[in-house]
């Protein structure tokens, strides 16, 4: 479910206050459109320079996603934005380095593609540190056949797992992940798994999306019995998530499950 978006303005006159001791004055605001996790999203202009934020009340059920992200910013250095400050009072916002780019295109053939395959491989070569992140036995555990299977899952990889193209913004022929809101340690081998459902949504075949992910040294090893079990878990996982929410971009991820697995098995 989309969190309601607000503008600066309406954020308290505390809050804005606070803000503006580490920006300087804010001189005018944007509110970013897209994405569905924060309240407040807007790139700032201000006396310090431009700089983008984003937060939830401190009361909202899911105000720990600003936790993760801040926590695995400095981990991540080269592949996302920099977090440059945060406040955390009535409003939890995180400020973060304003990126010059737009949102990736994940349609077949799209120049997007190469920089965030790079960027993937890049993820994919770092090991994930010593923090309470999830782990992908744990997290995808309700989605599996029987337990033994989540072995499949174990791994000492950071991953990002969401590869909506609004996480995704290229810049300077780099693509940079934003919106760490999951990060998790599991097989290096699901975030090109994770790649592959979003570009089947973006119009892909199961084929094609492969095809794709192919270079990737993750992929290329990963286990064939260990695929097709992450397989299932996503179509049992997104066939949930469309009964309880008629979005089209939800039945877009089932759809695109459900085909993902039917090629797969």
């Amino acid at each position: 479910m989309a969190v309601a978006r607000i503008h600066w303005d309406d954020l308290p006159n505390e809050t804005r206050a606070a803000i503006e001791k580490h920006t300087g004055s804010v001189w005018s605001s944007q509110t970013v459109s897209e994405g569905l996790n924060s309240a407040i999203a807007a790139l700032l202009d201000t006396s310090s320079g431009k700089v983008f934020v984003k937060g939830l009340h401190r009361d909202y059920p899911r105000r720990w996603t600003q936790d993760m992200e801040a926590m695995i910013n400095p981990h991540v250095h080269g592949l996302s934005p920099r977090l440059l400050w945060r406040i955390d009072g009535e409003w939890d916002v995180l400020g973060f380095e304003a990126v010059d780019g737009c949102h990736a295109d994940f349609q077949s053939g799209s120049p997007d593609l190469a920089p965030l395959v790079d960027t993937v491989m890049t993820l994919g070569n770092l090991p994930c540190p010593d923090l309470p992140v999830t782990v992908a036995e744990h997290r995808w555990r309700t989605y599996v056949a029987a337990p033994e299977e989540l072995e499949w899952l174990r791994g000492d990889r950071l991953l990002h797992t969401d590869y909506n193209p609004l996480n995704v913004l290229i810049t300077d022929g780099r693509a940079l992940l934003i919106d760490w809101a999951w990060p998790t340690r599991g097989a290096g081998w699901i975030d090109p798994a994770c790649l592959v459902l979003r570009l089947i949504a973006g119009g892909h075949t199961a084929e094609e999306a492969e095809r794709v992910v192919v270079q990737t040294p993750a992929w290329s090893s990963a286990p064939e019995r260990g695929v097709e079990v992450f397989a299932w878990a996503n179509v049992r996982l997104w066939d949930e998530i469309a009964g309880n929410d008629p979005a089209p971009w939800v039945e877009r991820m089932a759809c695109a499950a459900h085909e993902w697995l039917e090629y797969r098995v």
